[in-house]
């Protein structure tokens, strides 16, 4: 490989996944932050960073659903797994576990992130959504998220789920919110990652 192949190849493969920041909304008392545009065939995956939720009221699951009608209404089908880890702050209660409570099997709830957020000044989540292809008219519509929460219960909970929204048809909005109460605080951004195809010359 010549010396100039040698750099385009390695600048190539470090724009892999380059990111474009789409739109940011901070939550204030909200009810919900609902993304409903943006979200179509421009990118092959969608990334929804979130920081600092934290919930108006105590042990609070922050949520997600998806919509084939931009927004309109939100209960897209969906099948999920979930594991989680957690650690408490006297050092008394560590485990690794698959989240039994957390799974979906075909159905139109809200698919649980987090575990429950506690309403103290200091505790709330941040984590990742991820959401691929959201566009296509032929297969389900995958996605996978992680986060960390500070618990009510003064632990530090590590959750991941996993699953996909069971319609060939576009998913064009996506809805977070706590299962109860307000977001009262947190930001919540939209990513379009566009994935580059190298070619060996």
């Amino acid at each position: 490989m010549s010396t100039y192949n040698a750099i385009r190849y390695n600048v190539d493969y470090a724009n892999v996944g380059s990111l474009k920041l789409l739109s940011t909304q901070t939550a204030s008392a909200s009810a919900s932050i609902s993304f409903t545009t943006g979200i179509d065939s421009t990118y092959d995956e969608y990334w929804f960073i979130f920081n600092n939720c934290h919930p108006s009221s105590d042990g609070q699951y922050f949520t997600f659903q998806g919509s084939t009608n931009g927004g309109s209404s939100y209960g897209v089908t969906m099948t999920t797994t979930a594991f989680q880890s957690y650690h408490n702050e006297a050092n008394t209660d560590t485990v690794l576990t698959y989240a039994v409570s957390d799974d979906l099997a075909q159905s139109t709830s809200y698919q649980r992130i987090t575990t429950s957020i506690g309403a103290d000044n200091d505790q709330s989540t941040s984590g990742i959504l991820k959401l691929y292809n959201p566009s296509s008219t032929t297969y389900v519509k995958h996605f996978i998220d992680i986060s960390n929460g500070y618990n009510q219960g003064d632990y530090s909970v590590h959750r991941f789920h996993a699953g996909y929204f069971n319609t060939t048809s576009a998913i064009n909005a996506i809805d977070f919110k706590f299962a109860s109460g307000n977001i009262d605080d947190g930001t919540i951004q939209l990513f379009g990652v566009k994935q580059w195809v190298h070619t060996m010359q």
